[in-house]
């Protein structure tokens, strides 16, 4: 046990040297970006993100390379966010909880029910990108180009479609996610803060018994191992970005400014697409491993709402302004209306 415990400490302690110790900035030949994410080895994500890699690292002439850190090796979103402020790493793949730390105007992004269909997220995405952009910019990140996680819903041991079911449920709540935490409270539900990292454990050993996440990430994460039950409630769009820290990418020459904006911007273009692919193919490999899917009556629906809705009447001024949601409510609106 002595020798495990030596062993643990010495890669812990070989991990901190390679991050300190690793290239950091400059343009010397060789130059390492330094990338965390959630996303596990093997995933779709990290496929996209050597593809990356061997394109940036083409096109400058093996200048400037990427190194990536998946599956959560070094900790949650807000762990990434402190590395990146040390300079431990440079950049992070994010979703929009881990985003709007950065700019708060991101969180609407977790209002439940805002999004009916992938048209509408791209479609205000694109009107806003801007807006966001300015916003990551004044906080000192460069936005490589978004991502998308797909649409999440709430996945259970016990068949959950009502209010009461999520009661009497040991509900996980992303420590990340306040919104998330407020529209909790309001419906009662006492949820069970851990970090992504953490979920799988908490579902091993009955510390919870709902989670909630898109098919894909279910599959890429392997909840679906210990899941009985999907209800069929569409709840929020995961979108999400990968950004970088503006003086790291400001010491970039000019041109391969330019190369990386390029190449992330068409890669995770690709890949928002292989996502929403994968979010079908995944809700068809768990049905086929015994995971049912339960649909709630639609007075319930209603009542999910209404909570939604009296939740974010309650959020403090840390979060989004209200004129960022009427402006994303005012884009809806015009898509709906141009709709065939």
């Amino acid at each position: 046990m002595k020798n495990n415990r030596s062993i643990t400490f010495l890669s812990l302690a070989l991990l901190a040297l390679s991050l300190i110790c690793a290239p950091a900035s400059g343009l010397a030949k060789g130059m390492v970006i330094k990338l965390a994410t959630l996303a596990p080895d093997g995933s779709t994500w990290i496929k996209t993100f050597n593809a990356i890699n061997a394109e940036i690292q083409e096109k400058t002439e093996g200048e400037i390379g990427l190194r990536i850190y998946p599956g959560g090796v070094l900790g949650d979103e807000k762990d990434m966010l402190r590395k990146m402020q040390i300079q431990q790493i440079h950049g992070a793949g994010l979703s929009s909880p881990g985003l709007s730390m950065l700019y708060k105007e991101i969180d609407i992004f977790q209002v439940p029910f805002l999004f009916q269909d992938h048209g509408e997220v791209d479609y205000v995405l694109t009107h806003m990108d801007a807006f966001f952009r300015k916003g990551l910019d004044q906080s000192g990140y460069v936005l490589l180009g978004w991502t998308g996680g797909g649409f999440v819903r709430l996945m259970t041991i016990t068949p959950t479609t009502t209010l009461e079911d999520l009661k009497r449920a040991k509900v996980w709540t992303w420590e990340d996610a306040p919104i998330s935490r407020a529209i909790f409270e309001e419906a009662g539900v006492t949820g069970i803060p851990l970090s992504v990292p953490d979920v799988m454990v908490g579902l091993q050993t009955g510390l919870v018994d709902v989670v909630y996440a898109p098919p894909a990430g279910a599959i890429a994460l392997q909840w679906f191992t210990r899941i009985k039950y999907i209800t069929d409630l569409p709840l929020i769009y995961i979108t999400g970005g990968v950004v970088i820290k503006k003086n790291i990418f400001q010491r970039l020459k000019t041109d391969h400014q330019a190369i990386v904006q390029q190449v992330f911007s068409e890669h995770l273009g690709k890949l928002i697409s292989a996502i929403r692919q994968d979010n079908e193919e995944a809700l068809q490999i768990m049905v086929k491993h015994g995971v049912q899917i339960v649909t709630p009556p639609p007075d319930q629906v209603e009542v999910f709402k209404q909570i939604s809705a009296r939740a974010l009447e309650r959020l403090p001024e840390t979060t989004f302004a209200p004129a960022t949601m009427a402006e994303a409510n005012r884009l809806l609106q015009k898509y709906r209306a141009g709709k065939p």
